[in-house]
């Protein structure tokens, strides 16, 4: 997977992609990531990628020539179009799935926006989707383009030991992840469930299922509303709640 990120601070990307599990997976091939810097696209000494709006109002806004000429030049260096997402508080809200769908590409790019945004047609002409990390407004698009990056760059094969790193976790199957626990096993008089270290592997993954079901319920009651849920998943809600009730 290639990822191209379109920013006004590549360095500040830079930082924090070039770190931990993200940079060892740059440096052994299993993905590519680039940050350009928007500005060695604009035309004026004074390299300037904004302008005011038209009808007035407060703020600049970012230029549609600067970010065509970019997005373009990346084009050149890959094999297909990238997918181009934008992110914006106007977009869609990122989700696991969201990501799942995007990993299918194998080129992506990222436009990190400033000020008050980017020219309308920026978006009509160029951008194949408008992408929100939440309903709330930052400073720049850099921290909304690094999580972006951060979750679908994981889901890169090789990126990760193997697919259980991120098939079992929170979101991934439409569940919140299990409790989970480490050494010791008595911690202040708290001790770890024993089925977690009896060395069953059926009852161990049996407790687990369980322990995800009921935690989506207790701490995201939307996410089990829109799961088609078994008998047997509601009677272990149904079990846990009634012992909830009766303490």
């Amino acid at each position: 997977m290639r990822i191209d990120l379109i920013t006004l601070f590549p360095e500040m990307c830079e930082a924090v992609l070039n770190e931990s599990i993200i940079g060892r997976a740059q440096k052994s091939g299993a993905i590519e990531v680039f940050c350009h810097q928007l500005r060695d696209f604009a035309f004026d000494k004074h390299k300037r990628v904004d302008d005011t709006v038209y009808g007035g109002g407060m703020g600049m806004l970012m230029k549609c020539e600067p970010i065509a000429l970019c997005f373009e030049d990346i084009c050149k260096k890959c094999d297909t179009k990238p997918h181009f997402v934008y992110m914006s508080p106007q977009g869609a809200t990122l989700n696991q799935e969201k990501i799942k769908e995007l990993a299918e590409y194998d080129n992506v790019c990222v436009l990190a926006g400033h000020y008050e945004g980017v020219d309308q047609r920026v978006i009509d002409e160029l951008v194949d989707e408008e992408i929100s990390i939440g309903d709330y407004v930052l400073t720049g698009g850099e921290l909304p383009a690094l999580v972006f990056i951060d979750a679908l760059a994981r889901m890169a094969p090789g990126v990760l030991s193997n697919n259980e790193c991120f098939t079992e976790e929170s979101h991934f199957n439409g569940l919140l992840e299990y409790p989970q626990y480490t050494k010791p096993q008595d911690w202040r008089g708290i001790k770890v469930p024993p089925v977690l270290y009896s060395g069953d592997h059926g009852k161990v993954d049996q407790w687990r299922y369980e322990h995800s079901l009921i935690n989506t319920a207790v701490k995201r009651p939307d996410m089990i509303e829109k799961r088609e849920l078994s008998q047997r998943d509601r009677e272990i809600l149904d079990g846990y709640f009634n012992e909830e009730k009766a303490k």
